[in-house]
């Protein structure tokens, strides 16, 4: 699918940016008409982290004028095996701050705008509509749905991505040119089924991969070079090196694309996430009452080979997907803790425990991972 370029503009380049941008100019298909209209365009990045990081630092190098961020969290000591702009140094720091400095340092001659926020239903609207091109870097599924049905409001494009484990996917999405992500994935899995990376795990280099090939169909969709992936899905196996192309389709009764649709913005959290509020102990807590002696009933959640990998002595191992087959094995007049990896899972079995008559039981905040940094 050939377009015309996204960007019209023909900003000027200095004499330090021809040189900068030398062996773009070099390339018949930009040139430096092609420089000058990245110089003229303005991307937002919706999370700095895994998929943030080489987006970033393409864009940055590549000399995309504008670059928006969209950046809340911190930076932990997990994030380093593959969020490639910080250093241990950096621990503890806001991600936004250390984003910023290391792509100024990459290239000062491009505007860099921090949005020190989380991208919600209340000020998506306002953010998106003040750049050309969006990319999502986030691991969520409500923010890629507010994402798209901003987009599809605002008929903005956005490059996609989503890693777990060893897999990755990528995709364009631009309203009245292609399908929208909710033509391929009309509603949110239901909670748990798709586990986050600190549930799962990932492979350090697979958001390498997969956010240079983002960058990569930002670039092209803004220079209308090439075919950027719209109405395609490519899908990487990292363990098999196989990448394989999809083709996707508009859907005829797609909730925010279709004709005649008004999407509703819509942060889409209940459909993502346990309903009730979950009553938590810390790991401090689980410790403490280990050692004392008192009887309870202690839940490792998580799958086979995590158990194995580690656990803490005493707990009984019931992964979720077969938590409801045990249930007449628990006793419903002892205190139940539950845990898994990060939280998440040992959350939704105590939604599952509770509905079923099991009063007494909380999730250790923050699993394994918080056990291991405070106890371990």
């Amino acid at each position: 699918m050939l377009l015309p370029p996204l960007i019209d503009d023909m900003a000027a380049l200095t004499p330090q940016e021809r040189q900068h941008y030398s062996r773009h100019v070099l390339l018949a298909e930009i040139g430096e008409s092609g420089q000058r209209r990245l110089k003229s365009a303005r991307v937002l990045m919706v999370g700095a982290g895994g998929l943030g990081s080489p987006v970033g630092l393409y864009l940055a190098a590549a000399g995309v004028g504008t670059l928006g961020i969209v950046e809340d969290d911190r930076i932990e000591a997990s994030n380093l095996h593959r969020q490639v702009l910080y250093g241990v140094e950096q621990l503890g720091e806001c991600k936004l701050d250390a984003a910023i400095a290391r792509l100024h340092s990459l290239n000062p001659h491009i505007t860099l705008v921090p949005h020190p926020v989380r991208l919600d239903a209340g000020n998506a609207l306002e953010l998106l509509s003040k750049y050309d091109l969006i990319v999502d870097g986030t691991d969520n599924f409500p923010t890629r749905y507010l994402i798209n049905d901003a987009c599809v409001l605002l008929g903005k494009p956005f490059v996609s991505a989503a890693i777990a484990g060893f897999e990755g996917q990528l995709s364009v999405f631009w309203p009245g040119r292609g399908p929208c992500y909710r033509c391929v994935y009309p509603e949110p899995p239901p909670p748990g089924l798709a586990p986050s990376c600190a549930e799962g795990g990932v492979l350090g280099v697979l958001p390498g991969i997969m956010g240079t090939l983002q960058a990569n169909e930002a670039i092209k969709t803004l220079l209308g070079i090439g075919e950027p992936m719209i109405g395609c899905l490519l899908q990487f196996d990292a363990l098999y090196m196989q990448f394989q192309r999809f083709e996707l389709h508009r859907r005829d009764d797609c909730a925010a694309c279709r004709t005649g649709a008004a999407p509703v913005l819509d942060n889409g959290e209940h459909a993502c996430s346990v309903e009730a509020p979950v009553p938590e102990l810390g790991a401090d807590t689980v410790e403490r009452m280990l050692g004392s002696g008192e009887r309870f009933t202690l839940i490792d959640v998580r799958e086979d080979h995590e158990w194995r990998a580690m656990h803490i002595a005493g707990a009984r191992h019931i992964a979720l997907a077969r938590l409801h087959e045990h249930l007449p094995s628990i006793d419903p007049a002892l205190p139940t803790i539950v845990y898994c990896q990060a939280g998440v899972r040992s959350r939704r079995a105590v939604a599952l425990l509770r509905s079923h008559g099991i009063a007494q039981v909380h999730s250790m905040r923050g699993g394994i991972q918080a056990w291991n940094g405070q106890v371990a």
